[in-house]
């Protein structure tokens, strides 16, 4: 039996910012988890590959406006620098 991911308490050490603004990014990376879980099979943040944030960033993301992509960025920016990547996303 294995343990729920808690994106909380990883994201717990990068979030700063506004009450809202934690909590916009909390619900965005649950979003981004769910949909490379269930697409990639991969649970956690440690297993993903650039592909797989592409992916999501490119399919799940195209039809949604601008202001959205945006925010989505920053919370990939957020994952990105839990994991100490280099990942880097254009606006």
């Amino acid at each position: 039996m294995s343990k729920v991911f808690d994106m909380d308490l990883f994201l717990a050490g990068v979030l700063t910012g506004s009450h809202a603004s934690r909590q916009r990014h909390l619900r965005q990376a649950k979003i981004i988890q769910a949909e490379i879980a269930q697409h990639w099979q991969r649970e956690t943040p440690w297993a993903w590959q650039r592909k797989h944030v592409t992916w999501f960033f490119d399919n799940r993301l195209k039809h949604r406006s601008e202001a959205t992509r945006y925010y989505y960025v920053l919370t990939f920016r957020l994952i990105a620098r839990r994991l100490e990547t280099s990942w880097v996303f254009k606006l």
